[in-house]
């Protein structure tokens, strides 16, 4: 039990210390021996929980994304229509960016990076999971009339397409656009491609 704790509070040390090198370094300065030196831990140790720095990039961003989900999920549960459905979850991922800037920046940096390659069916197969909720959320709401009758791949798409591009420029110092606009507008647009 002992040896259990010690294993999940280095696993979590490490991630933490990862997604802090890595906004602190960018992509450039997210380097095995940069995570290991900031965290004080061994290589050894790093490779023992994730079996690679590929596998320790992996997993922070599966438990990135798991944040992310987790919150827009949240959202979907206290809505009642599917109108404010739909707006909750624009809301709740451009929240999510400006308060965990970090840990959206890693996101949307990583689906760019090669890292992520090696492990790309155990991330998808995470990410069905964690999409499972709002899929579920959808299919009610299309049943009853109140969403347009699409594909799940597309409705993820239309809904999360435009928040994703909007908060990958707005983490990128390339492009000029306010997150508080983009929540303003982005709703109802959204929403408006969902009617039926």
């Amino acid at each position: 039990m002992v040896k259990q704790q010690r294993g999940e509070a280095t696993v979590g040390l490490i991630l933490r210390t990862a997604l802090r090198v890595y906004a602190e370094s960018g992509q450039q300065g997210f380097t095995v021996s940069a995570v290991t030196a900031a965290g004080k831990v061994s290589l050894g140790s790093l490779y023992h929980h994730f079996g690679s720095f590929d596998g320790l990039a992996a997993a922070l961003y599966t438990q990135c994304m798991g944040k992310l989900f987790e919150e827009m999920n949240e959202a979907l549960r206290r809505s009642r229509t599917a109108r404010t459905g739909v707006r909750a979850l624009v809301h709740a991922y451009l929240r999510f960016t400006q308060e965990q800037r970090e840990a959206a920046l890693f996101i949307h940096a990583s689906a760019y990076s090669g890292y992520l390659a090696l492990h790309a069916e155990e991330i998808r197969a995470a990410k069905e999971v964690m999409l499972a909720p709002m899929n579920e959320w959808m299919r009610l709401r299309m049943e009853k009339g109140e969403v347009a009758p699409l594909p799940g791949p597309l409705i993820e798409v239309l809904v999360m397409g435009p928040v994703a591009e909007a908060a990958r420029r707005w983490l990128s110092s390339a492009y000029d656009l306010e997150l508080a606009e983009a929540e303003r507008l982005l709703p109802d647009r959204i929403w408006r491609s969902l009617e039926p």
